[in-house]
């Protein structure tokens, strides 16, 4: 009898990813991820907009990394590589070392100094990295891996690696089959910038008719390529959101000392930048930026009402589609969806304090829990 359960993206779009039909496949049942609508949070906008988040955090290591890496790892071990590297914010290295761990191979991760969720590093450690902790940045630890890659014995997995935005691009693949079509306008968080340029591809391949290619000059690929520059229409204009403090593409050059509380985006120096400036320009899109301040009121806003939790990163996405369709920069009758990146206990440290101020000790009697329940709904 033949196998039917759902194995993972390589298994469901080898159609659509470069690899040999021979490679094995490294993968831990990543993908398949859920399209969920937000009613709670528009009710109160009062304009009609179809609101969806695309729950990336439910991916097995916990955030959408893990569809560049089976695509990438699985090409490493292709080509006889016995170990990976990447620098890595957190989610990267969480990434690399499961499916290092799952091929059998080494990993090797940079993280910057102090500079990296607590969740996060607890895998990689667990997964069995070597984790290394650079006395800089991330931007520090992406020029060395980057040097390493040419002189050490190891394959570099950061989305330079352009087998991890092929994986990456399934995600608008799978957006595109929920909704029958594609979105009108799609956020996301940007930090090193790979994931728009990712979806970008992906709307892009989707948009064309089965066997229809094209030959005109692409800004993705400098030259003659098969997918980037038809049907326009039915691609999703696209909207990039970063942190105040690490707003590079709003500063319209790098940022030399990125400072957010959303980790997963605290990267000054995007290596997908030109890749990612084409996307917003061709789409008609743009960027914007958020305090700490409002990333983590919409991160409690997108828990506390809708029961979705994120990580802080994540939730810029949403402020920056909340804000937006207030405005009416985003029309009404639109349908929008916004990538959430990584889950929220990627970050437990933000969580907790949210969580020390709202529990209540009461005695342990039913009339104590009683009036605390009622007090409650009053």
């Amino acid at each position: 009898m033949s196998e039917s359960r759902y194995t993972g993206l390589i298994g469901a779009y080898s159609d659509r990813l470069p690899l040999a039909a021979d490679a094995r496949p490294i993968s831990l049942g990543e993908g398949n991820t859920p399209l969920v609508r937000l009613h709670n949070l528009t009710d109160s906008l009062g304009v009609d907009v179809a609101l969806y988040v695309k729950y990336e955090g439910l991916n097995p290591t916990g955030s959408f990394k893990d569809r560049g890496m089976t695509v990438a790892v699985t090409q490493a071990v292709a080509e006889g590589s016995e170990a990976i590297i990447c620098a890595s914010t957190g989610n990267t290295s969480a990434s690399a070392a499961a499916y290092a761990a799952r091929a059998g191979i080494s990993a090797f991760v940079l993280i910057p100094d102090g500079k990296i969720a607590m969740g996060k590093l607890a895998q990689a450690i667990m997964h069995g990295a070597t984790v290394l902790q650079i006395r800089g940045n991330f931007d520090d630890g992406m020029r060395i891996v980057k040097e390493m890659a040419q002189t050490a014995p190891v394959s570099l997995v950061n989305s330079v690696n352009p087998y991890r935005l092929q994986g990456q691009k399934t995600a608008a693949f799978e957006i595109c089959e929920a909704l029958g079509r594609a979105p009108d306008y799609h956020c996301l968080p940007v930090g090193n910038a790979g994931n728009i340029t990712a979806y970008w591809m992906g709307y892009s391949e989707m948009a064309l008719a089965p066997g229809q290619t094209g030959t005109a000059a692409c800004s993705f690929c400098q030259g003659d390529c098969q997918y980037h520059q038809q049907a326009v229409s039915t691609r999703p204009v696209m909207v990039g959101y970063q942190a105040s403090g690490s707003a590079p593409f709003l500063r319209g050059e790098p940022v030399a000392q990125p400072e957010t509380v959303a980790t997963a985006i605290r990267i000054g120096a995007p290596q997908s930048w030109s890749q990612a400036l084409a996307a917003s320009r061709e789409s008609g899109g743009w960027f914007d930026e958020f305090t700490d301040d409002d990333i983590l009121e919409t991160q409690w806003l997108l828990a506390s009402q809708e029961g979705v939790f994120c990580e802080p990163a994540s939730a810029v996405s949403v402020a920056g589609a909340l804000r937006d369709i207030r405005a009416g920069r985003i029309e009404a009758g639109s349908t929008v969806v916004c990538t959430l990146t990584g889950h929220g206990l990627k970050d437990p440290d933000v969580a907790q304090r949210h969580a020390e101020a709202a529990v209540s000790t009461v005695d342990a009697d039913a009339d104590s829990v009683r009036r605390a329940i009622l007090q409650r709904l009053d």
